[in-house]
């Protein structure tokens, strides 16, 4: 691979650098910066299951891209998300209520919930932003007169396409974040401007060559997915497709709609599960439970 450093928009990048035990505080330090800048600081946090299982048999199984605990119980789900999706806001909103029923307790309970923040990093903008150039965006409950209704529910969207500072325009540690994400597969060395200790672990736990063989087949098939999926929305956009019906390939063999016929899913499932792409990507690409890829793997 051409790159030094790793891609964070990929599923393998973005839990290597955020996902782990051995880089949790670079996690705390993007929490303390960009989601909770002018609140309480975060001392430390703890790595939480982040599959859900709804509450029988037929409840639809949720996996969150990380979720973590803080010490005063604060409940931080985190989504790097690559591509548009039609109900990306109603999938905030089903995400959130997991870690809402958890809290429930056992027998008397006054019912009093611990803070939840649902943190989005979108590699793309809402279409009712596009016009915009706000790059964060914070949304609470509000009652008519836009004053908080309920100040514990917090939705939080990074719309990456619209932050542009340059090098010499980082100014606070919450730009610097932001570049950072945006531009460490393209980066040679580290920015002078990103001196501070964290980023010197950033970088040091983003390079490439430091990761193992079975690392590196997974970075490798990760970057594979996203660039397809890339390739596929640019192609969809040139070609003035309408969104929810994007047509692509995958290694171009596979043919069908991302979303929509289950056939389409399926075969690109299959295709998927030949090239070696782990279980967890092609999830996220088609939509299939593990139940499902593995009846496919064993024919």
């Amino acid at each position: 691979m051409k790159e030094k450093y790793v891609n964070p928009f990929t599923d393998f990048g973005f839990k290597k650098l955020f996902g782990t035990e051995l880089n949790k505080d670079l996690l705390i330090d993007f929490l303390n910066q960009v989601v909770l800048p002018n609140r309480h600081k975060i001392a430390d946090l703890s790595y939480a299951k982040n599959e859900h299982i709804g509450n029988s048999k037929v409840d639809r199984k949720t996996v969150f891209d990380l979720y973590c605990i803080g010490t005063n119980g604060e409940r931080f789900i985190v989504e790097m998300q690559k591509a548009k999706q039609n109900y990306f806001k109603d999938r905030s909103i089903f995400y959130a209520s997991f870690p809402i029923q958890e809290q429930a307790k056992q027998g008397d309970w006054d019912f009093k919930l611990s803070e939840i923040y649902t943190v989005g990093i979108l590699d793309f903008v809402f279409k009712e932003d596009s016009d915009e150039k706000e790059v964060r965006h914070e949304v609470k409950l509000k009652d008519q007169n836009c004053r908080v209704f309920y100040d514990k529910l917090t939705f939080i969207y990074l719309e990456m396409p619209h932050f542009t500072k340059t090098e010499d325009e980082l100014e606070t540690t919450y730009d610097k974040w932001l570049y950072v994400l945006k531009h460490l597969p393209y980066l040679d060395n580290r920015p002078k401007a990103l001196q501070e200790k964290i980023f010197a672990r950033l970088f040091e736990a983003a390079e490439i060559a430091k990761f193992t063989a079975a690392e590196r087949d997974s970075y490798e098939a990760s970057v594979k997915y996203y660039r397809d999926l890339k390739n596929v929305i640019d192609t969809a956009i040139a070609e003035g497709k309408t969104e929810g019906r994007m047509i692509g390939l995958i290694e171009g063999k596979t043919e069908g709609l991302i979303e929509g016929k289950i056939e389409g899913k399926i075969e690109i499932a299959r295709n998927a599960i030949a090239e070696n792409i782990p279980i967890d990507i092609i999830i996220r690409l088609t939509g299939l439970t593990e139940e499902e890829l593995e009846k496919l793997e064993n024919e």
